[in-house]
């Protein structure tokens, strides 16, 4: 069974991207171990921590009207 929900925001990325997380069973650290980052970057991820890459993304989507859609569930990430 498919989720999927729009990414409006960092808040709602790291909100889809936590779910995504949960629904494989991955702890943040095992996550991070295997992005080889820190459990603090899946964290602040997951959080929606503000920075200004993610702020000028969305602004601009938010200006050029584009949508982004995130889709949990289906497996094609191989």
């Amino acid at each position: 069974m498919a989720y999927t929900g729009r990414v409006t925001s960092a808040e709602s990325l790291g909100r889809i991207l936590q779910q995504a997380r949960l629904l494989n069973g991955l702890s943040q650290r095992e996550l991070a171990r295997r992005l080889g980052t820190s459990q603090r970057y899946i964290w602040e991820l997951e959080a929606g921590k503000p920075s200004i890459l993610m702020d000028r993304l969305f602004a601009m989507m938010r200006q050029t009207g584009v949508s982004l859609t995130a889709t949990i569930g289906e497996d094609d990430h191989g």
